[in-house]
């Protein structure tokens, strides 16, 4: 029989095995799966109870719960007192099951990254889970011994990664004869007029995920500009971001008519399945579902059974496990948009247009590419606190005959007002300039503070357009690093990337400032790894010393980049946001 209760806020279906006098007491096993998949689970789960026996001949429940994959894993990283930064403190709510079946393997890579760097004591670790062999088995060591989560796990459904686009929209793209790519993407989002492009939360969600691996992988492959168009179509995606999956669909157009399309989203990438419901609903505008080349990374719902469950219940994890495959657990996939874990679909599967009947299972994701995206989209979405430096000494005057003969300094401010329109009004930024004796006998100046881009982007810009070199100006390079430093540090901000941000095109000219050993013992006595601050140097042509500014790196955390060529400047300035979480 099966019995229904609410539990945590979560729907819990518990399936019993029908009662007889041939079985002795009882075994329960909790399974915890993504809300899409539960259906499909539960029904295999009500069919097979109905023989199931536990080892010692105890009658079996199975307990299925309908559970975010980003909750569970919170919870599975707080029972092993791991932290996932980027998805937060676990709501208290949810259970952490003995069987999880989340929608991504990627959450199993995650949580991996994160124990493995808390072993390490913080360190950068990466620990990639396998595919393809069943994961029915729990280690009986102590829990301290025991990993967060199996290495190997076993597929049981999957769902594709597609492009998601309004049907007028995807016939502009080709759709359905033309094999849309990412990069044709790409210049649709930033050429012409462009196309809103959306994402669900990469941090709390696989699809979101998926579509940002993708998406940066065009982005850097596109030769010179790889990082500016990295960090373009972050900063173009997180304009349409949203929580959840739901509220993501409800900005798609509900009418055909042109002003209407190109105001409300454009395109997202989301799961297979999520295209299949909304389109079943029967929209005023039907979604299409394109099938991007190269392939996203698909959803493939690994059937894991945690450490942390009973080793008396392994063999009834074994049991359902291959109870979750075949012709008829494949239909109950089919009825929720679910294709089998070969990529293959089963019967009654409303595919959308130019679905192809079998996707590429492919391979997990690399544990590092996820490190990577998801570091640098935070450091690119984040809320930021910056302070920007840029040099004005009478050498910022040089031309530049590659940029037109424009002066250093122009192209330097030019850069700067770039960043400056990708970051939005949740960052804090302010802006000094540095010579020698600038200000009475202080080489730096502050010509705006640091406070929210909100209040004061015009004054950012207008200052940004004062700045020229000072005549016979030299470079307090020593002095103004160590009061930069300072002054982040004064107002240093939680939950935000604190950063300092220097451009220079010399070396350290002022005789009478902290030497450059006196500075590197200051930083090391100031820095605090609770609050920590990235130093970004960028150097502007031959002169600039990278040996002295690495040095100082070294200490502080961050980056040095060296712009031989002024007229560069731009790019690295872009490359240089990025980096801000990089480390």
């Amino acid at each position: 029989m099966t019995t229904v209760a609410v539990v945590g806020g979560f729907l819990t279906l518990v399936v019993l095995q029908r009662r007889g006098s041939s079985c002795e007491g009882e075994l329960r096993l909790t399974v915890a799966a993504a809300p899409e998949i539960t259906p499909a689970v539960d029904a295999t789960a009500q069919s097979w109870v109905k023989d199931a026996k536990g080892p010692n001949n105890e009658c079996v429940s199975v307990e299925v719960t309908a559970a975010e994959p980003v909750d569970v894993a919170a919870a599975i990283a707080s029972a092993h007192r791991v932290t996932m930064r980027e998805i937060g403190q676990a709501d208290g709510a949810t259970k952490v099951p003995d069987v999880w079946i989340p929608d991504s393997s990627t959450w199993l890579q995650r949580l991996q990254v994160a124990a493995a760097t808390a072993k390490a004591g913080g360190r950068n670790a990466t620990a990639p889970a396998t595919a393809d062999k069943p994961a029915a088995t729990a280690s009986a060591a102590p829990p301290a011994d025991r990993p967060i989560v199996p290495e190997k796990f076993t597929s049981i459904g999957r769902s594709p990664v597609v492009l998601a686009v309004p049907e007028p929209l995807a016939s502009t793209l080709g759709w359905p004869k033309t094999e849309v790519t990412w990069p044709k993407l790409l210049k649709t989002m930033n050429q012409g007029t462009p196309m809103r492009v959306g994402i669900v939360e990469p941090t709390r969600n696989a699809a979101g995920l998926s579509g940002l691996l993708a998406m940066s992988g065009a982005a850097q492959a596109t030769g010179a500009k790889a990082q500016e168009n990295t960090v373009a179509a972050l900063r173009a995606l997180v304009k349409g971001k949203s929580a959840l999956t739901a509220d993501l669909l409800a900005e798609y157009p509900k009418d055909k008519d042109a002003a209407t399309l190109a105001s409300k989203l454009g395109a997202a990438p989301l799961p297979e399945f999520a295209v299949v419901s909304y389109n079943a609903t029967e929209p005023p505008v039907r979604l299409a579902a394109i099938y991007m080349q190269p392939s996203p990374l698909s959803l493939d719902y690994p059937y894991t059974v945690l450490p942390t469950m009973d080793p008396v219940k392994n063999p009834t994890a074994a049991q359902l496990l291959a109870a979750l495959h075949g012709d008829t657990y494949a239909g109950e996939l089919a009825k929720a948009g679910l294709r089998a874990s070969d990529g293959k679909t089963g019967a009654g599967f409303a595919a959308p247009t130019g679905a192809p009947t079998t996707i590429d299972t492919g391979k997990p994701a690399d544990p590092a590419a996820i490190v990577k995206a998801l570091t640098t989209w935070t450091a690119v979405t984040a809320p930021s606190r910056m302070l920007a430096i840029i040099d004005v000494s009478g050498s910022m005057g040089q031309l530049v005959p590659t940029a037109g003969n424009a002066t250093r300094e122009q192209v330097t401010v030019e850069a700067a007002k770039g960043g400056l329109a990708l970051f939005d009004d949740d960052w804090s930024v302010g802006l000094w300039t540095f010579s020698t004796f600038l200000d009475g006998n202080k080489d730096y100046q502050q010509l705006v503070p640091i406070a929210p881009i909100s209040s004061q982007r015009n004054k950012l810009l207008a200052a940004l357009n004062t700045i020229t070199p000072k005549n016979g100006g030299a470079t307090g390079l020593y002095d103004t690093m160590l009061a930069g430093y300072r002054e982040v540090k004064k107002g240093w901000a939680p939950g935000r990337v604190n950063s300092m941000v220097i451009l220079t095109d010399g070396q350290n000219e002022d005789s009478n400032s902290i030497s450059l050993d006196g500075l590197l013992e200051q930083l090391r006595k100031e820095a605090d790894p609770e609050k920590p601050i990235q130093v970004i140097a960028i150097g502007i042509g031959e002169d600039a010393s990278r040996t002295e500014l690495e040095k100082i790196v070294r200490v502080t955390g961050g980056g040095v980049f060296i712009a031989k060529d002024p007229a560069q400047i731009g790019d690295i300035f872009l490359q240089a946001i990025a980096l801000r979480a990089a480390s």
